[in-house]
């Protein structure tokens, strides 16, 4: 059975658990035996970038850079606003994203009017200079799957931050459970009783003591709670203290938090403060840094796959930045571009969130008299009409 009978054979299951369990599509593997998520910068950080590309809007441009809505265009747009039965647009461009940033490649895979990411996918270079893959022994024909690396040294296999940070990943979670799992206890570990003499099997007396004790102790959940256990000659309880140095432990993940961010193409540190200060310039670092690579390596693979090389026809990101402008800063915008000619009314309207007119004045072009000579203003106006009515 061939590759796109074997998929489309999932897909007519009604049984979801056949699709979701299958080796294909299980991407539980990096969650469950790396445990990569729990580390909670490296959630925040993957999280930040993902959501990022989630939130842009897939477009068509033409050779000129005007969109296009018609024709195959409007074929290649509704496949990537519903990419699939299972999973939204937002949803695939977002798990996208992830697998790409921790494994270092990600392959789609389009049949019919669906996309899908495939797991397990086998790839190789062959002697002609181009990529055969496969997919449990059987092949993928090659205009049906596209390769995303996030190239490195290697021209076949991208890099992740499974690959590039396992050690540090490593070490933050496992400083992140030490202290977690210290303060779920109360701060401590265990408790010690000691006894002056030698504990017995035999030692009824001595047994009932001894459990009587450890059930007292076992008694204390709540961690604001006060126990008084009293004991007799020979007995003495000591708290045994956490092994875990709270001050050694923060400082090495105040060290090594801060490189995750690298492996991303970011520094934490400094986006941090750039977000104190001004959020736009933070969002403007996350995109020329992180965000502006991913997507031009995604829309070039997105075009060939759906559109061809040939089609004169680009798939692309749209991203606006201006959502992270306070309304005070977009509004100054959209006077500088009314005033100056660039923008409509009715642009900048649009700018700000409102609904446009759509009158005839709203959408015309104004230009403020301190830009012209005021001795030249009549003259500019009168040539501007006269532009007009021969244009028409």
């Amino acid at each position: 059975m061939g590759i796109v009978q074997r998929i489309k054979q999932l897909f007519s299951s009604k049984r979801s658990f056949d699709l979701f369990n299958n080796s294909f599509f299980n991407f539980g593997t990096y969650v469950n035996d790396d445990n990569i998520l729990s580390s909670s910068d490296t959630y925040y950080l993957l999280k930040l970038i993902s959501d990022q590309v989630a939130l842009a809007n897939f477009i068509v441009e033409d050779e000129s850079g005007k969109d296009i809505y018609t024709g195959q265009a409007a074929k290649v747009l509704k496949q990537l606003n519903n990419p699939n039965d299972y999973l939204t647009s937002y949803e695939f461009k977002k798990l996208l994203v992830n697998v790409y940033l921790l494994r270092g490649e990600v392959f789609l895979f389009h049949e019919g009017a669906q996309l899908h990411i495939l797991d397990n996918v086998y790839a190789e270079m062959t002697n002609y200079g181009y990529e055969k893959y496969s997919l449990g022994g059987q092949g993928i024909p090659r205009y049906m799957i596209r390769h995303i690396k996030n190239i490195g040294v290697n021209h076949l296999k991208g890099v992740g931050l499974l690959d590039l940070a396992r050690e540090t990943l490593e070490g933050v979670m496992n400083a992140e459970k030490a202290l977690t799992d210290k303060y779920k206890k109360g701060g401590l570990m265990a408790f010690l009783l000691k006894l002056e003499s030698h504990l017995s099997p035999t030692n009824a007396n001595q047994n009932k003591t001894v459990k009587k004790i450890l059930d007292q102790l076992e008694d204390i959940k709540d961690s604001g709670k006060t126990k008084l256990i009293p004991l007799g000659k020979g007995y003495e309880i000591e708290a045994l203290e956490s092994p875990v140095d709270d001050e050694k432990t923060l400082q090495y993940l105040n060290i090594y938090k801060k490189d995750l961010g690298k492996y991303f193409g970011l520094d934490k540190e400094l986006l941090d403060k750039l977000e104190e200060k001004d959020m736009e310039q933070a969002m403007m670092k996350l995109f020329t840094s992180c965000l502006k690579p991913i997507f031009k390596n995604i829309e070039e693979h997105l075009t060939a796959l759906l559109l061809g090389e040939d089609s004169g026809l680009k798939i692309k990101f749209r991203h606006d930045l201006l959502d992270f402008v306070g309304i005070k800063t977009k509004t100054e915008i959209a006077y500088n571009l009314v005033r100056t000619m660039i923008a409509t009314p009715d642009d900048a309207r649009k700018l700000l969130g409102w609904d446009p007119l759509n009158t005839e004045e709203s959408s015309k072009l104004y230009v403020s008299k301190d830009l012209v000579g005021i001795d030249r203003l009549h003259e500019e106006a009168a040539n501007a009409l006269k532009g007009g009515e021969d244009d028409g």
